[in-house]
């Protein structure tokens, strides 16, 4: 299992981007989070196959239809358990 971390940027809070990562990393099997920052961005912490978290990084650069996503930056993590996907 892998886990990657990631930092998304540009219009990326109050359009549903939580929600709609929720989602999606739900249907790809996949545990973590995704939380707002304080700074605008939202983090995405994601566990799972690595071509399932290669999937959810092609999708954060799109996200939702109302987000307007400028940057994505991805860094390997040390592995975490979680036991599901959570909005935080």
């Amino acid at each position: 299992m892998a886990t990657a971390r990631f930092l998304v940027s540009g219009l990326v809070q109050g359009v549903c981007f939580r929600a709609s990562t929720q989602a999606r990393a739900r249907q790809l099997d996949l545990t973590g989070y995704a939380r707002n920052l304080a700074d605008g961005r939202v983090e995405v912490v994601a566990s799972g196959d690595a071509q399932a978290l290669a999937r959810l990084e092609a999708w954060l650069h799109q996200g939702p239809p109302a987000a307007e996503v400028e940057s994505v930056m991805r860094e390997d993590h040390a592995e975490q358990h979680h036991d599901d996907f959570a909005r935080r």
